[in-house]
Order: structure tokens, then sequence, then C-alpha cells
């Protein structure tokens, strides 16, 4: 009975919080009690130096023990207005973060938020109730690494003050004129220049009901980066359109545009898409850096039997080759490698594309202009008059252009493109259903590229780790005979620990995992027979094509990429 009423009991030291919680058993506690007696160290070092618990969790219990609620702010973008309240110096001595405000409070994560003193300064610094959070000392000093150089400049931040006092947008019949000379110009700068930075490829400027957030696409991955006050998104919308020769005053429609952008040595085309959702307008802006050259086959990650294949490939003097994957996994910029490794003064190359991302030297490009109808059907029909020898159509998207496309293939062309299929087994079957006779896109593939996009850990700060045995027994199963031979039970992957080159993501730059289908003449018979996706990729594996799957993993194993990676753009 004794003992039910001590279990019962309110804990009230950090130990026995962690041991009702079950996260450590009687052993462990009186070993760290009898250390702590003998040694005088305190109890979390305790548990810390013996790597018991991870420090999250010792400190959700700290928080528990003292009464004070306990925050995690990795993934979270905090307002401008709310950061400007602390400076940045006072934020990285004290160790902590302003993260909300609510009316006159303003919640802060700190390391200790019992430290009245501290507590008593910021409210004066801030003018504001300040409610304190703990919070992970590394986690607080990440967010102040993070959050205030992302911050927007005290110039910004004047500017968005004065944007929504003197709301220029608003000036009937002179609106291009104004805004031109208006401070949000600025902000546009400010967001501009932070994503060549930090080599985002894209900007999303959305607007929420009670504010508007910045997010940029960093080696394929969104994130949010910076929360700025709803009133100014309407001039921001406006700043972009004026940029991009858009109408101001159409807010019920898409519209798509482009504008240039410098930023010292570099110069940015900017693909610009807008749609109307019901807070407002939403922004996409695509980085298209003009200074940048397709990069080379092995610089896309295409190596050993597929970089053999495709090049194989390519001396043929007609045929198709396609390029398969989903929406941003680089397929356009293999087929610039392509174009640019073929393209010589002997060939006439000739392209269709919406939009022409990078100018290639030497190539003929066409941009999509449905409105006038240039189609890429239209487009591919008046390429046959210009003596190509090459074509690119940017995408199969219907029958007419698939017809298109294998009838110039019969004739004596190169012809390149791109479906939207999850493998290569799956792009014949796609022109099948699209109403391509089997009989001519048998005679007219040359080979299918199925490609993904994973992000490289950062050379910077590569560590190394040991794999549980489920992941080694996976890797084995997967590879299958491509295992290399001196895999042992002890082999180490390769992860990043996070610094400040890689933004402390642990990754820095992409790189492709690949499968090249090559259409052999047992392929072409199955493409003949109509067979299914699964039956054509049973086939391309057992005549030696390596999957993406597998490609992954082998890049996995030289510490190219991490497991995480493969598998979230390759799982089946």
């Amino acid at each position: 009975m004794a003992t039910q009423t001590a279990q019962n009991a309110p804990a009230s030291t950090l130990e026995e919080i962690l041991f009702k919680q079950g996260l450590i058993n009687p052993e462990q506690l009186s070993a760290i009690k009898l250390e702590s007696i003998n040694s005088g160290q305190a109890i979390e070092d305790i548990i810390i130096q013996h790597n018991l618990l991870p420090a999250e969790k010792i400190t959700q219990a700290k928080a528990q023990l003292l009464g004070v609620p306990y925050i995690k702010l990795e993934g979270q973008a905090i307002s401008t207005d709310v950061l400007n309240l602390i400076p940045e110096a006072v934020a990285r001595r004290y160790i902590l973060i302003p993260f909300e405000k609510q009316n006159d409070v303003l919640f802060v994560a700190m390391a200790d938020p019992l430290d009245i003193q501290v507590i008593q300064f910021i409210e004066k610094k801030s003018g504001m109730r300040i409610k304190a959070f703990l919070g992970l000392s590394q986690d607080i000093l990440k967010a102040v690494n993070d959050q205030y150089a992302q911050n927007l400049t005290a110039e910004v931040t004047s500017a968005l003050r004065e944007v929504a006092a003197s709301k220029p947008i608003e000036v009937a019949g002179e609106g291009p004129q104004v805004i031109r000379e208006a401070p949000v110009s600025n902000i546009i700068d400010q967001l501009l220049e932070y994503a060549i930075k930090v080599r985002a490829s894209d900007i999303h400027i959305e607007p929420q009901e009670d504010k508007t957030r910045v997010r940029y696409r960093v080696d394929g991955v969104l994130a949010e980066k910076i929360i700025l006050p709803r009133g100014v998104h309407e001039a921001l919308v406006s700043r972009v359109k004026i940029l991009s020769v858009l109408k101001i005053d159409e807010k019920r429609l898409p519209q798509d545009g482009r504008f240039t952008f410098k930023y010292g040595k570099n110069i940015i085309d900017l693909r610009v898409s807008i749609i109307p959702t019901i807070f407002g307008e939403k922004v996409v802006l695509r980085l298209l850096p003009k200074t940048t050259a397709a990069p080379t086959l092995l610089e896309l990650g295409l190596r050993g039997v597929s970089l053999k294949n495709i090049e194989i490939q390519l001396l043929r003097p007609h045929g198709i080759i396609l390029i398969c994957g989903p929406t941003g996994s680089g397929k356009t910029t293999t087929l610039y490698s392509l174009l640019t490794k073929i393209s010589t003064t002997r060939v006439n190359i000739l392209t269709i594309e919406d939009p022409v991302e990078y100018q290639i030297p030497g190539v003929n490009q066409v941009q999509v202009n449905p409105t006038i109808g240039l189609t890429f059907a239209s487009a591919l029909r008046s390429f046959l008059r210009q003596d190509p020898n090459i074509m690119m159509v940017g995408e199969i998207r219907d029958t007419e252009t698939a017809e298109l496309a294998v009838q110039a293939a019969l004739t004596g062309h190169q012809v390149f493109s791109t479906v939207h299929t999850n493998s290569s087994a799956g792009a014949a079957p796609r022109l099948l259903d699209m109403g391509v006779e089997p009989f001519l896109l048998s005679s007219a593939l040359n080979a299918i590229l199925g490609q993904r996009v994973v992000r490289k850990i950062c050379q910077y700060c590569r560590t190394t780790y040991s794999p549980p045995p489920e992941i080694l027994d996976n890797i084995k199963t997967t590879l299958s005979k491509l295992t290399p031979q001196n895999i042992g039970t002890n082999i180490k992957l390769y992860k990043g620990k996070g610094c400040q080159k890689c933004n402390n993501t642990g990754y820095l730059g992409r790189v492709g995992i690949f499968e090249v289908l090559v259409v052999s003449s047992n392929m072409a018979r199955l493409i003949l027979e109509r067979a299914t996706l699964q039956g054509i990729e049973k086939a391309a594996v057992s005549e030696g094509m390596i999957t993406m799957k597998q490609d992954g993993y082998l890049k996995v194993l030289e510490g190219v990429t991490t497991m995480e990676e493969v598998l979230r753009v390759a799982q089946d």
C-alpha cells in the first residue's frame, strides 16, 4: 500500500519524472542517483553523458518539473514583426528567441525560463509581457542563426510600415509609377537575393487568412522561411506583376509572365505564375540562372551500364528517346544535357518547349503559345518542313503529339521527349493508351530513361554511422546480384550532421538516380503484344537494367546520398 502511494505521489525530481514516464528503468535510476552522489554531477549531465535518452526527452521532462510549457522550434517560421521585438545580440547572449505574440503577450523560447532578471530585461526591451517556454539550447541557437539570418533588414521592416501607412498601391491611374518608387520593391529584392544565396529553385508567396508566408524550395524540398504581415500582400503581388508586365487589375484569372533579376554577377531569369486563391493571389517564382550551363551526363549522376546504354542510343540517327518521371524529377535538365552532348554544326536541332528554361547555343528553341495556336503538335508538324535532324518535344501530353513524334522518328529523325510516368516501364503502356499503334511504337522507340532527383549529403559535415541489421538486409535484398563483394556486417553509411554551408540540413546539392530501359527486339515484341508495366519491367531487369532504387542504393553505399532520400523519391 505504501509502495503504491509512493508511485502515485507527484514526482519532484527530473529522474523521478523520467522513471514515471517509463524512459528509464529502476536499475538505471539507482545507478544515476549513485553516480550523482559520488561525482557531484547534475542528474541531467549524467543522463546525457551516458547517452541514455535524447536531449529532447530530457528537456520535456525538465519543462514538466519546472511547470513551464515546452516548445520545439524546428521547422517553424517566425514572423518578422515578432523577431524585431528582441535584437539578435540579446537573443544570442541569453539563448532565447521570440516566436509568437498574442495581444500584449510575447511568447519566448528560453534555455532558462526561470531567469527572472532576463525576463524583466526583455519585457522592457520589447514593451510586452513575456510568457516563457523551455526549449533545447541547441534548438534555440539554431533558430537564432536561421531566423535572424533570414529576417528582412531594418530598411525593409521600415518599408513594411511605410507601405501599410501610405498604401501607394491604391492610387488610381498611376499605380505602376507609384509602386516603382515604393519601398515594397526592396522587399521583393530581399526575397530574391535570399533565394539566390540559398540556391532556391522556387519562391512561393502565399496569402493566408492573417498573414503572408514565403516558402523556398531548396534541393527539391519546400521550407517555410519568412512570415510577412497580411497587409503588404497586395503590394507585393502588384510589384511582381509590374516586373512581369502582367495586368495589375486582373485578380480573378491565373496569369503567367517572366522577368530578369541581377544580383552581383548572377543574372536570373524568373518565370512567374499567379493564381487566385480564397485569401488572395498566390505567386510562384521559378528561378532559372542564365549563366548555368547544362550539366554533363556524369554530373547528372549517370554512370556505368546506364551511361553506356544511353550513349549508344545517342549515336543512332533516328528513333525516340523518352525521359520519364513525375513533376520536379529533373526531366528537362536531362533533355538539355542530352541535346548539349549531341549539338554540333553538322546537325539541325529544333525544340518546342513550355517554357524555354535554358538557352542552348546552336539549338533553335521555340516556346509554346496556345493562345495563338502554337502547341506541341502544331510546332512538331512545322518542324518536319525545317529539314531537321533532331527534334525535342518538351512533353508528350496528347494523342496528336504522340503520333507525330512516332511518325517523325520513323521517317529518319531523332526525337527526344518526356512522359509523366513513375517508371521507364510505364512509358510504352502510357503511349499505347494515348492511341499510338503498337507496331509503330515498337519500331520507333530506342530507349526510355526513368529518373528521380535526390539530395546529396553535404561533404563539409558528412559523418559515418552503423546502420541497423534490417537496413543492411534491405540493401542486400534490393541490390541482389549488384551487391558489392566487400560488403560486410559492420558496413558504415553516411549522413550530414548539418553545418553553415548546408544551412544545417545535412544536404548540399542534388544528383539523379536513373534506370535506362533499352528497347531490344524482345522488348519491342512485348510492346507489340501490349504487355503490362510489370511484364516490361521484369523483362528489362532480366536484360540487365539497373532500377532507380538499385541505383539509389549504390549511391547510398558510396556516401553520395542517404537511404531516407532514396526511399522518399523511389519507394514503390
